[in-house]
């Protein structure tokens, strides 16, 4: 017997989970599905938002490269449904998304060097390939920023996995699929 991996409501969640989901609700219209789906934990929602909006080097648009790659590679319906449109409000056009999630962002040398780390890491577990390194370091990168890329792919690591474990049903317009 499978156990379903509900969407709790705001009624089924702990108080301070329900604080969040006002929240939610009020920044952006509704309480996203893999959010809810967080909230059955009693911390892991607040945990996870606080780690989603800490500081970084990096810019939303660069935080978008890898959260785009890095659903691509764990092939996250749900995050990359969700990042197609966040990718969007950011300024990347269909096309561009497409190209990060295929690995080779060739319209902007900088973003190129980052698309092509992150996969990299998320491909080898951690280990990049030490020209990805160097050209992400040639590209104006420094060894923060190398930190701050590390903290998002776990971030995106983390939705993704949720999704995977949980199905929980995708509440954004569905990302296309990629042709080979």
């Amino acid at each position: 017997m499978t156990t379903t991996f509900n969407v709790p409501t705001r009624s089924e969640v702990s108080p301070a989970n329900q604080a969040i989901f006002d929240n939610l609700q009020k920044m952006l219209g509704f309480v996203p599905n893999l959010y809810a789906g967080f909230a059955h934990s009693e911390h892991a929602l607040g945990n996870y938002l606080a780690l989603q909006s800490g500081k970084s080097s990096l810019s939303g648009k660069e935080r978008e490269v890898i959260n785009l790659v890095v659903s691509q590679y764990n092939n996250c319906l749900y995050c990359l449904s969700a990042h197609t449109v966040v990718g969007k409000m950011q300024g990347f056009t269909d096309e561009q998304i497409i190209a990060i999630r295929k690995g080779d962002a060739a319209f902007d040398a900088k973003l190129n060097a980052l698309t092509k780390l992150t996969l990299s890491i998320a491909a080898n577990k951690g280990h990049a390939d030490a020209a990805l390194l160097d050209a992400f370091y040639a590209a104006g990168y420094n060894k923060g920023s190398l930190v701050d890329v590390l903290m998002v792919i776990g971030d995106k690591t983390i939705s993704n996995y949720l999704h995977a474990a949980t199905d929980i049903p995708v509440d954004f317009p569905i990302a296309p699929v990629l042709s080979a």
